[in-house]
């Protein structure tokens, strides 16, 4: 087994030396920021539509426990939550789009509005607003 096989990313760059780059340093203004992933895009688009087709999942099966529990989420009420949970899928579609990102923040305030439906909607808002806060971070460090 020579070398090569058995270590699957090879140090060396087969059309010319290595190029070393310090640990700890950021690159020089004509190198772009890498993130050691092979297409970032793709894994930020597919963070952000994972986290709007969870909140939507999470938002449709909240449906029935806030009825039971809750006792006064009315039909009003129950379709404005589906319409937040369609609205969800819709954009973790459309997440190529650079608004689509934008809309994902409406949709948080959105939800939020929907505590002053019921409370548990306020608790699923907070959450959901904290998730997808952190997704537009790590959007943001990836992408740049």
């Amino acid at each position: 087994m020579t070398s090569s096989e058995r270590d699957p990313h090879p140090t060396e760059d087969p059309t010319g030396p290595p190029v070393e780059q310090p640990v700890g340093e950021e690159p020089t203004a004509g190198q772009p920021r890498r993130s050691g992933l092979r297409n970032p895009e793709r894994a930020v688009r597919g963070l952000g539509a994972g986290t709007l087709s969870l909140e939507a999942l999470v938002l449709l099966l909240a449906i029935q426990p806030i009825r039971v529990v809750g006792g006064d989420l009315g039909g009003a009420a129950i379709g404005a939550v589906v319409a937040l949970a369609v609205a969800a899928v819709v954009l973790a579609g459309m997440m190529r789009r650079q608004w689509a990102w934008n809309a994902g923040t409406v949709l948080q305030g959105l939800l939020l509005l929907g505590g002053l439906l019921h409370w548990s909607l306020l608790g699923l808002g907070i959450i959901f607003a904290l998730v997808w806060a952190y997704a537009l971070h790590v959007r943001r460090v990836i992408l740049g």
